[in-house]
Order: C-alpha cells, then sequence, then structure tokens
C-alpha cells in the first residue's frame, strides 16, 4: 500500500467532504477511492470514516489520524522541497483563513509580498466571518478576532482591536447621531450574524464599566464587509473594528460615532492547529503576518476615532 498517498487522499476526502470529489483530485475513480479508504481501515484496524448517502464525518479514530496525517504528509512535502529546491527556499501550499474585511484590506496585501519573495507558495485564502473547523477543514492558519472558544488551538496575538459604533454623514443628516449608547434604541442597527446567532447587544463603556446595549434593525447579514457597506450607503449604524472601517473614517464615508463610549479593545490573534510540527512555510508567514502588525503605525491607537478628532460639522 502506498501510505503516503493514502494519507494525503485521506486529508482531501476530509476537507472536500467527500469520496469523489477528493478522487477527482487524485485522478482516482469512485471505487479506486473506496479500495483505498478501505486498506487504509485495513493497515489501521478500525473504521475511520462513517458514510451516508449524503455526508461523511470522522470517528474518533479518524480524527486522530487526520491530526497525525498531516504532520507527516506535510513533513514529507517539505523533505521533498528541501532536496529540489534547497533548504532555504520555502514552497507548497498554504490554506490561511480570514475575516472578510481583514483579509481584503490587510491581509491580502502581506499574502502578495509574502509570494513576492516566496514564488514557489500557493495560498489558498477563506474568507468566512463564522466559525471555521481549522482541523477539519484543513486550515494552516487563521486570523481571528475576540476569544476563542477551541482552546485547543495555538495561538500568538497579533494586536488590540478596537471596535466603534459608526455611520454615513448621510444618515446622520437625516436621523440624527446618538449621544449615548441608549439613543441607539431610535436607531437603525446593521446586525452582524456570527453562524445562526445575530449580534444583538453591542459593547460600550459606560460609567467606567463594559455594558451590553440592546440593538436591533431592519437588515441582518453574516457578512462583515456587507455590514460595512450597507453603513457607507446610509442605510444604518455599524460596530466595526478600526482596522475595517480605518480608509472609510480617512475619506469621509463614515463617522464614527459614541467614540467616548467605545468598549475595551479586544485581541487580534493568529491561530493555528496544535499537536503537530508546523511546516517552515507556515511559520515564515506567521513570522511575516506578525511582523506587519508589530509596525508602529499599524498598533498605535487610531488617528480619527475620538470625540474630539471627529469636525463637529459632521455630528450635526
Amino acid at each position: 500500500m502506498d501510505l503516503l498517498t493514502n494519507l494525503s487522499l485521506f486529508i482531501r476526502i476530509v476537507e472536500k467532504g467527500g469520496l469523489a470529489a477528493a478522487g477527482r483530485d487524485f485522478g482516482f475513480s469512485p471505487a479506486t477511492v473506496s479500495e483505498r479508504v478501505a486498506a487504509l481501515e485495513d493497515h489501521y484496524g478500525t473504521r475511520l470514516l462513517t458514510r451516508t448517502t449524503r455526508a461523511i464525518s470522522l470517528t474518533e479514530e479518524g480524527r486522530t489520524l487526520l491530526d497525525g496525517a498531516r504532520q507527516l504528509v506535510g513533513e514529507a512535502n517539505d523533505l521533498q522541497s528541501q532536496i529540489r529546491h534547497g533548504a532555504d527556499r520555502l514552497s507548497g501550499p498554504i490554506r490561511i483563513s480570514v475575516t472578510f474585511d481583514l483579509g481584503r484590506h490587510r491581509i491580502a496585501s502581506i499574502l502578495n509580498d509574502f509570494i513576492e519573495k516566496h514564488p514557489d507558495i500557493e495560498i489558498d485564502l477563506f474568507l468566512s466571518d463564522g466559525y471555521i473547523d481549522l482541523v477539519g477543514q484543513g486550515i494552516d492558519l487563521a486570523v481571528r478576532y475576540g476569544k476563542l472558544a477551541d482552546s485547543s488551538l495555538k495561538r500568538r496575538k497579533l494586536g488590540d482591536v478596537h471596535r466603534f459604533a459608526s455611520a454615513s454623514p448621510d444618515y446622520l443628516a437625516r436621523y440624527g447621531t446618538p449621544q449615548t449608547p441608549a439613543d441607539l434604541e431610535q436607531h437603525n442597527c446593521l446586525v452582524m450574524r456570527f453562524g445562526n446567532e445575530p449580534e444583538q447587544e453591542w459593547p460600550f463603556t459606560i460609567d467606567g464599566r463594559e455594558r451590553m446595549v440592546q440593538i436591533k434593525g431592519n437588515r441582518t447579514a453574516n457578512e462583515g464587509s456587507l455590514i460595512r457597506q450597507w453603513a457607507v450607503e446610509g442605510f444604518g449604524i455599524c460596530m466595526k473594528s478600526h482596522w475595517d472601517i480605518e480608509d472609510d473614517v480617512k475619506n469621509g464615508r463614515l463617522v464614527p460615532i459614541l467614540a467616548d463610549f467605545a468598549p475595551p479593545p479586544t485581541d487580534l490573534q493568529l491561530v493555528y492547529p496544535s499537536g503537530h510540527s508546523v511546516p517552515k512555510r507556515v511559520r515564515c508567514l506567521i513570522d511575516a503576518i506578525s511582523a506587519y502588525f508589530s509596525r508602529d503605525d499599524v498598533t498605535q491607537y487610531p488617528s480619527g476615532f475620538s470625540a474630539d478628532a471627529i469636525p463637529s460639522s459632521r455630528l450635526n
């Protein structure tokens, strides 16, 4: 049995969510894929996949094998790259997951520079504002805001994230500028949905403490870039990271509001699966992303977001 090929195929089955789709990537027929999965299960003496007519899922043993298979295949690919290109040359695929706005406005340029320096690297970028199963979907690393529910992931803090409520000058001209978070009850707030859960409360600092304020609105979406665009078009008030709206604020498309009540910063983190060695190409990209977010012009408190910095003509 070609164990390395079968392990690579097993990984692809999990990533693609089906035997036939994985087989197409390898040029295998569905029958051949089934035979190779059966050979793997015979080799390890246990069932690795639970298959129905609609979906496949990993058994507990299959999940354990998936983690080890990624390590073995990754190390084999790194070894092949070193032999072919030399130890100092990076090559191979990197799968990275980032939120929509951050991916488009920040991470994409970092990836462009990284590929320019390492032309044999292949970037597969997943843009998503929802939960991503890094292990199940074969993601090498992800950049995410706030606290993470999965404690099994390794993480590296990239910086502080400041969130601000903001709206377009046109919206504020038509409906007025909220003076306190309680005033949001009279405004149309643009609601972000994470998975199946809409964000129905926004954090603010009130009387020195962080408090959650109920919000409501007639537009809900699971994509942060659409929420931002709706705000720019004057449909309501959004709550976004300063990194997501910085260009809009500088160009006058959005005006930060309630800046005196801005909540405490949260973390921007780079996360990746634990329990196995990280390929050199992934480590180097982690360092490149970390270096970008450690720059003084990136980490400093965002200019133009304090209440004193907003021209009064844009608040009336």
